[in-house]
């Protein structure tokens, strides 16, 4: 082995050893195995590349990229390229990764569960400081440096962890960054001659002399770099909470003998969990009630409200009682009925408080968890969480009639003055909107009602999972002047304009009911997460509310209209909102069965590619060159260019015949649901086109006049599908005009690229080919049975 591959192999040794320090932050380490194979690849390539030789520019763009590529085959293979090649997709999907992982940091204690997140910054994070390892000590040749890294390394880890085994992980990197000077030194002094292993007795020549000079700097340099490393983390300042709380004073860490639980924010991840592009499975639960829809399984709720942010205020924190208190401002009077539930918990879902519906009675669950009283909620203790537990809850389903909270009496001074107060920062837009909404009023109740039907019904908000959270004493402000955003967003500001009309308020966080199993169970998603706000009346206790619109299902005792006008007016009560998807996609996915009845499916022999022809010619070489110039910008721009013949031969004249009345009103109909899907909106085929056009609508954002456009063009693609004779409808190809245009003006400039550029649509193509190759099969099959296998001829 050459020195400079054996210096390669200690650099990624050195830098192994010293990731060793992190092994007390994260459970399970199997982490580290992975992050040594990538490693090892990772030093492979650049010894590769620097004996082919590449310049030294080159050799670490190699092992950059190649690094990119590893981690986009381990955390991002399904939004990439063949798996490997990264692209726009996959770089969002690493930032979401990211995010989820910072969140995931701020909020466990040591040791912090493997999640992807914090998986692909541990990973990714060696893999970095190997490639700065590798490059200054192999590629520039330069060891001592490379000791910097390493020190921040260590130094980070140390700081965080308070183990027993600090000085075992301490004594690893400082083998490792020593043997990495060694292995240096070997190198550099077998380009003088023979190494030996010994000094010499008596002084030796110059050159001998230099040798040992060198051998004695590199070691004061590695003693000089050690003693930092030993004493810098005593220096470093002191982080609480979360996974920066050395201590573990986070939540999820406590004593087991009392304790708090401290005001960290269970938000964070609610928006990213809304946006996943897989709704994963986070629970599941069978219960004895047949009312699920408004089974919503509570997690925690928020009554500490700044101005900035709502959180749950820092409560005590007790042993699990056998038997729950009766729920607070509950009085006898009130319809209840007792429900069980039980719930199994996905193997990855590592929550630190306990999804149950509310209130709770009692809970059969083993673990370490503690009982949070205000909050009637259970929170995990000594790092307990709710990966794969399973458990059973018995709760109370309270109904109360709308007479009931309208003469509910006055809260008690003290819980108005706990949950009443608000923040001198809060904009006065916020109480003078929440006085004119609810104007006339005669109660609380009929306030609460107002407040719900005008975020829900007659305000004109949009949901929109897309917008900013926010933050500061303006979101709420400008949430109200944008009308548009999510459950937190109304949540969060009809809790606050309730306490400004001097209504009990807090945020619940938790899950909706889920969607309804072919066994009976119901699955609850990511996308199930969700924001609510509770308001407290007494005898009737806290009360659920929802103004999201969209989400969830509306209680019945805000109902107090004609039944009639509150179906046609509010929400429709729904299990789930985010149902997962449907079929995979398949060839036949943009074209149904009745399309393919009516024969008005896309020409495949229009999308057929030419290859180019070969040539004899002479001047092979200026040919080569003139269509090398040619087809390279052909070949790049051939999906803009296949989507706008398409687009031109959909939208063009057509004739006067029934057949021609459909093939036009189909083919608008497919470039309105392909403009859709270039810009992310894949389409759908289980879908009818009614459905299919509010899809496009809600997620395209589209403004009401495009809106009508699609619901045109739906309405005449029904037309042409069921009517038994089909009449032409004039416009069409403005409306898909009017779409597209639309699409456009609101996309980013990233996305207006892609959907000129690399429009998602043109995977038609492939499909196109994959049939007609196996349309070709079919008859060359047929002509072969045809020719050796034909009849005899003779009689008899």
């Amino acid at each position: 082995m050459s020195g400079r591959a054996r210096l390669a192999l200690w650099a990624a040794a050195a830098t192994l050893m010293t990731s060793c320090a992190m092994l007390p932050l994260v459970s399970p380490a199997t982490w580290i195995f992975q992050a040594a194979f990538l490693l090892t690849v990772q030093t492979g390539v650049g010894a590769l590349t620097r004996r082919v030789p590449l310049a030294r520019p080159l050799t670490v763009a190699t092992q950059a990229l190649v690094t990119l590529m590893l981690l986009t085959l381990v955390f991002a293979r399904q939004e990439a390229l063949a798996g490997i090649v990264p692209g726009p997709e996959a770089f969002q999907h690493f930032s979401a990764l990211l995010r989820a992982g910072a969140d995931d940091i701020g909020r466990y204690s040591i040791p912090a569960p493997l999640s992807d997140g914090i998986r692909l910054m541990v990973v990714g994070g060696v893999l970095v400081i190997g490639l700065v390892v590798d490059t200054l000590a192999v590629t520039y040749r330069s060891a001592a440096p490379a000791g910097l890294p390493l020190l921040a390394l260590y130094s980070v880890a140390a700081g965080l962890s308070n183990g027993g085994a600090a000085g075992l992980w301490f004594l690893l990197a400082a083998a490792g960054y020593l043997m990495l000077l060694l292995s240096e030194g070997r190198d550099r002094l077998s380009q003088w001659g023979r190494v030996f292993g010994g000094a010499a007795r008596t002084p030796g020549p110059e050159s001998a002399s230099g040798v040992v000079a060198r051998v004695r700097f590199g070691r004061r340099i590695g003693a000089v770099a050690v003693l930092a490393a030993l004493f810098v983390p005593f220096a470093l300042p002191g982080i609480d909470g979360g996974l920066l709380d050395g201590a573990g004073r986070g939540i999820g860490n406590g004593t087991g003998g009392g304790g708090t639980i401290a005001a960290v924010n269970p938000l964070v991840s609610l928006r990213d969990s809304l946006n996943v592009d897989e709704d994963r499975t986070v629970m599941t639960y069978r219960t004895d009630t047949a009312d699920t829809q408004n089974l919503y399984l509570r997690i925690v709720s928020l009554d500490d409200f700044d101005g900035t942010a709502w959180k749950p205020a820092q409560r005590h924190i007790v042993d699990v009682p056998k038997a729950f208190p009766a729920p607070i401002g509950l009085d006898g009077q009130v319809k209840r009925a007792t429900i069980r539930t039980r719930i199994a918990a996905a193997d990855w879902y590592a929550q630190d408080w306990l999804p149950m519906p509310y209130p709770v009675s009692t809970v059969d669950i083993s673990g370490n968890w503690r009982y949070e009283p205000v909050g009637r909620t259970l929170v995990g203790d000594h790092g307990q969480n709710t990966r794969g537990v399973r458990y059973e809850v018995t709760s109370l389903m309270v109904e109360p009639t709308a007479q009931q909270l309208a003469n509910a009496p006055e809260a008690s001074p003290a819980m108005r003055r706990e949950y009443t107060k608000v923040p001198r920062s809060l904009p006065a837009v916020v109480a003078k909107t929440a006085r004119k909404v609810t104007a006339g009023s005669a109660n609380h109740y009929e306030q609460a009602v107002k407040l719900q039907d005008y975020f829900a019904v007659s305000g004109d908000f949009r949901y929109n999972t897309q917008v900013q959270a926010g933050s500061g004493s303006a979101a709420i402000a400008n949430f109200l002047k944008e009308k548009e955003g999510f459950c937190v967003h109304f949540s969060f500001a009809m809790a606050s304009m309730a306490r400004t009309l001097g209504i009990p308020a807090r945020v619940a966080v938790g899950f909706t009911a889920g969607t309804p199993q072919a066994d009976g169970s119901m699955a609850v998603g990511l996308r199930d997460a969700h924001a609510w706000p509770e308001l407290y009346f007494e005898g009737v206790g806290w009360t659920r509310f929802e103004p999201t619109p969209s989400r969830g299902s509306v209680p019945s005792y805000t109902q107090t209209n004609t039944p009639g006008e509150i179906e046609s007016a509010a929400p429709k009560p729904t299990f789930s909102t985010s149902a997962a998807p449907s079929a995979e996609a398949s060839a036949s996915e943009s074209c149904s069965s009745q399309l393919r009845k009516l024969a008005a499916c896309p020409d495949q022999s229009a999308a057929a590619a030419l290859g180019p022809e070969e040539d004899d010619w002479p001047w092979t070489m200026i040919l080569v060159v003139t269509l090398a110039g040619l087809l390279i910008p052909g070949l790049l721009l051939s999906p803009m260019l296949w989507r706008t013949r398409v687009r031109a031969v959909r939208l063009g004249g057509h004739g006067r015949t029934e057949a021609d009345v459909a093939a036009y009103t189909l083919g608008a109909w497919s470039e309105v649901t392909d403009t859709a899907w270039d810009y992310g909106i894949g389409p759908t085929e289980s879908q009818t086109p009614r459905k299919a056009a509010e899809r496009i609508v809600r997620l395209g954002e589209l403004d009401p006049e495009t809106e009508a456009a699609v619901h045109r063009l739906a309405a005449a693609v029904e037309q042409v599908l069921y009517a038994p004779h089909p009449r032409p409808v004039a416009g069409l190809a403005n409306d898909a005009r009017r779409v597209g245009e639309s699409f456009r003006t609101s996309a980013s400039r990233p996305a207006r690229l892609r959907a000129l550029f690399l429009p998602r649509s043109a995977v038609r193509v492939i499909w196109m080919a994959s049939a007609s190759w196996t349309a070709l099969g079919t008859r060359l099959s047929a002509r072969r049975q045809a020719l050796f296998h034909r009849p005899s001829r003779q009689n008899g």
